[in-house]
């Protein structure tokens, strides 16, 4: 058994047996260059080891018989073969670095497929910094009559607060990485804090009770834009998630030695790790 899959505490929750389970499945868990780094020589990048081939941070949440996008990264079309995505119900967007949006093109082939906008749900900012640097995915048909990834866009236009998108509630949240505001999620027990650096005790506030905790953090030294380890596991601490799943990992760092050194409840995730949690 991978140390990735080693089994957490049981919490016991009187409304389980109410509640609708989701899956949460990590399509890439690595920082903005994907692990192996181009050019580099370094133990991780050369390593053999499934669990550090990592790439670009990207998730596929299923509650029921819908299926969400969270970010669609440079990697995305190589990440929907390789893991069978054919539909999607709705894409969620955290912020608008190219490690985050950089697969928004690709995003076309569901307007052909399914033949509806790709709804999506994102902060006022994101809204904004798309329209600006992605103007022509706006248009509703270029004038050589091809067609653009087409969009159906939901507004987040608040810091905090819950919303229904496409039949499911989202509570949100927002913090900074450096001067760009990011979006995290909720879903049920598990929440998805990814690009974090600077936030407000609102945050740690807003997740108290959360189960399940996905959450960047980038390597063992300090970074400018990403939580260190340290940082990490004192933030989850902070929550009191149940178990924490590290995500958005740099080439510093080994799957199976980090695993050793942390915590019982935290450990790195991994592409293709897919878990449960509970959606109510």
């Amino acid at each position: 058994m991978d140390s990735m899959e080693r089994p957490f505490p049981i919490r016991s929750f009187s409304n389980r047996l109410k509640a609708m389970q989701g899956t949460f499945l990590f399509l890439g868990t690595g920082g903005s260059a994907g692990i192996p780094v181009i050019g580099c020589k370094c133990q991780v990048c050369q390593s053999d080891s499934i669990f550090n081939k990592r790439a670009r941070p990207s998730a596929l949440l299923k509650i029921g018989k819908k299926v969400f996008l969270i970010d669609s990264g440079p990697d995305f079309r190589s990440q929907a073969l390789h893991y069978g995505i054919d539909t999607l119900t709705g894409v969620l967007l955290t912020h608008t670095h190219y490690d985050h949006v950089g697969g928004l093109d690709e995003l076309r082939v569901f307007y052909f497929m399914q033949h509806l906008r790709m709804p999506m749900l994102a902060s006022i900012e994101t809204y904004n910094e798309l329209r600006h640097r992605f103007h022509y995915l706006f248009m509703t048909k270029q004038a050589d009559g091809t067609l653009q990834s087409q969009f159906d866009f939901q507004i987040l236009e608040t810091d905090f607060g819950n919303t229904h998108f496409q039949g499911i509630k989202v509570h949100y949240l927002s913090y900074m990485q450096a001067n760009m505001k990011v979006t995290g999620y909720q879903f049920g027990d598990l929440a998805y804090i990814s690009d974090i650096r600077h936030y407000d005790e609102k945050v740690v506030q807003s997740l108290q009770g959360v189960d399940t905790l996905i959450l960047s953090a980038l390597r063992y030294s300090k970074s400018e834009v990403h939580f260190s380890i340290d940082e990490a596991i004192e933030f989850s601490q902070k929550v009191g998630a149940r178990r924490t799943f590290f995500t958005h990992i740099s080439h510093d760092l080994d799957h199976e030695q980090t695993n050793r050194k942390l915590p019982e409840n935290i450990r790195l995730a991994h592409d293709g790790l897919e878990i449960k949690f509970t959606y109510e």
